[in-house]
């Protein structure tokens, strides 16, 4: 399986196609201080049960790592996996804490 790449100005997406059709997708978007957030994932139905999600996160953490950027995942999927998998944390945003 290819999981290939396409981001126009500040909207990006790694996508997986199929007979001509983005069959799973990971859309995200850069914001304001040039953090990447995750806004959804969704996989077909013939793809289930094929980690083609995790694998659509994993890239999206290897992309941030190879830009020197940070991930925000709104998206419920990419943030479960972000609790689960403590050898991202480097890439997870985190928000400084106030000292009050």
């Amino acid at each position: 399986m290819v999981i290939q790449h396409k981001q126009v100005d500040k909207k990006g997406l790694f996508y997986v196609g199929q007979e001509g059709a983005i069959a799973a997708e990971l859309a995200y978007s850069i914001n304001h201080a040039g953090n990447m957030v995750i806004e959804h994932t969704e996989v077909d139905e013939s793809l289930k049960g094929k980690h083609v999600g995790h694998e659509l996160v994993e890239t999206a953490v290897n992309y941030a790592r190879n830009q020197g950027i940070k991930i925000i995942p709104i998206c419920p999927f990419a943030r479960s996996l972000f609790l689960k998998k403590k050898e991202w944390e480097d890439v997870l945003y985190k928000e400084a804490k106030s000292s009050t």
